[in-house]
């Protein structure tokens, strides 16, 4: 650090030097003190003008480039993400929907699909009750599953890029806080009722997360990957009759 602001203090004063020479030089050529003074005072005047056009222009543009980047990395963060667990969890999670079909005919998104097609599946899901029973699933399977994956999803937590994201990271969240409730119990056959009907309102909170992160996630493969999206047209975990083959 101390090597770096030595050098910025020897720049300054070079470019110092060289700007009295060049002052010097033009009036000993043309002789012209007044028009040199006056020069320099409108230069000076002008001066904080550009120091406010630097700060509030140039450093807005750098700073919406620097999101664009960030923003980019976080979305292949998510990619990851689904591509790992995400998409395999809208699965185990619809056994434990009671509404599953429902939510399912209005997702079930094609790659005619554009961005007023995906809005309309936004507003359906925020308008729609998550139906949610723990019973009804296979939870010994999905802890088995969650906790398999357990590290994948501590790691992206390591990521800086998601303090970008708060909606990301409560999804992550509520997963981590549902693994933890079923690895908390050494048993899941036989739990009380009042037990089962916690565990539902954990996978809701997660599942709700899950699919409205996807939803936002889909519109971007749609906007900027269309070719990524393609694939995830055809492998669309909510439509039962989607098929990887191009046909």
């Amino acid at each position: 650090m101390k090597i770096s602001n030595l050098k910025a203090e020897r720049i300054v004063w070079v470019l110092l030097i060289v700007s009295l020479v060049l002052y010097g030089i033009d009036y000993l050529i043309f002789g012209r003190g007044g028009e040199i003074g006056f020069g320099f005072l409108g230069n000076l005047a002008f001066l904080p003008i550009y120091v406010l056009f630097v700060t509030l222009v140039v450093e807005r543009v750098l700073k919406s480039r620097e999101q664009a980047g960030i923003k980019q990395k976080l979305n292949m963060v998510i990619g990851a993400f689904f591509s790992e667990v995400g998409n395999r969890l809208l699965c185990d999670f619809s056994g434990f929907i009671q509404n599953a079909q429902e939510l399912a005919c209005h997702l079930r998104f094609t790659t005619q699909w554009v961005a007023t097609d995906f809005a309309k599946a936004a507003d359906f899901l925020e308008a729609e009750e998550i139906q949610a029973d723990s019973r009804l699933g296979d939870l010994a399977a999905l802890k088995c599953f969650l906790m398999e994956k357990r590290g994948f999803m501590l790691g992206l937590l390591e990521n800086p890029n998601l303090l970008e994201h708060d909606e990301f990271t409560d999804l992550l969240w509520a997963v981590f806080h549902l693994i933890e409730e079923l690895e908390a119990r050494r048993s899941l056959d036989r739990l009380p009722g009042s037990d089962m009907n916690h565990l539902s309102v954990d996978i809701k909170r997660a599942y709700s997360h899950l699919i409205r992160e996807w939803i936002m996630y889909m519109r971007h493969l749609q906007q900027d990957y269309p070719y990524l999206y393609s694939l995830a047209a055809r492998t669309n975990p909510m439509n039962p009759d989607a098929r990887v083959e191009v046909v």
